[in-house]
């Protein structure tokens, strides 16, 4: 398995001419993975070597504008790119709870349509994550909100006696996201490689001793 990570954005707070804000793309097996989406991200992608429309997965560490006020734009752009199909896997996009109803209200507001699916899995924090005065439950903003016909996605909760939330798992890989702490609640994300047994001739080693 190979994998290669580009920086399209490592400054902070705000984009500066020469530096765009927080977002990074991991390239395996002909997918790219996105890493938070900060203002300017699609102009970034656009400079670089890689193309938009291989995205299928969103990660968005935390609810800062910085690390996700890019996210409606890059939607709608990569549904400019594309064309509908009724067999189009989903975009798949991880983060902290509140995200769907951000994306779906961002879309919403501004009459854009996707001409593809996407999926929001949301992480639950805990109050741990963040002082206590920062502490926002979101959990009632999908209450009677979002259509039928809205974001699909899951609502991830952390298992008792668990350090990080299980989000997928392949014959190669095992993606958690785990919680940090910052201002507001946050979280990281790991992709750990699975062990790959080796061949072995038998024949040949005993044919060695």
């Amino acid at each position: 398995m190979s994998m290669d990570i580009t920086f399209l954005g490592t400054g902070s707070a705000y984009p500066s001419p020469t530096r765009g804000a927080s977002a990074l793309v991991l390239r395996r097996e002909g997918e790219s993975w996105l890493f938070d989406c900060g203002e300017g991200t699609q102009t970034q992608l656009m400079k670089s070597h890689l193309r938009a429309g291989r995205i299928t997965k969103i990660f968005i560490t935390h609810l800062h504008g910085d690390h996700f006020f890019g996210l409606p734009g890059l939607l709608c752009t990569l549904s400019l790119q594309s064309s509908p199909g009724p067999n189009k896997p989903p975009v798949d996009i991880y983060g902290p709870l509140g995200l769907r109803s951000f994306i779906w209200r961002s879309l919403e507001l501004s009459h854009s349509q996707l001409l593809f699916p996407y999926a929001v899995h949301e992480l639950v924090p805990t109050p741990d994550q963040c002082p206590a005065e920062e502490f926002r439950d979101f959990s009632y903003l999908d209450r009677d909100e979002v259509p039928p016909q809205g974001p699909r996605g899951r609502t991830l909760r952390l298992d008792p006696g668990e350090s990080s939330y299980l989000l997928e798992e392949d014959e190669q890989l095992v993606l958690r996201a785990f919680r940090l702490f910052h201002r507001v609640p946050s979280f990281g994300f790991v992709l750990e490689e699975k062990p790959r047994p080796g061949r072995l001739n038998v024949q040949k080693l005993k044919d060695l001793g």
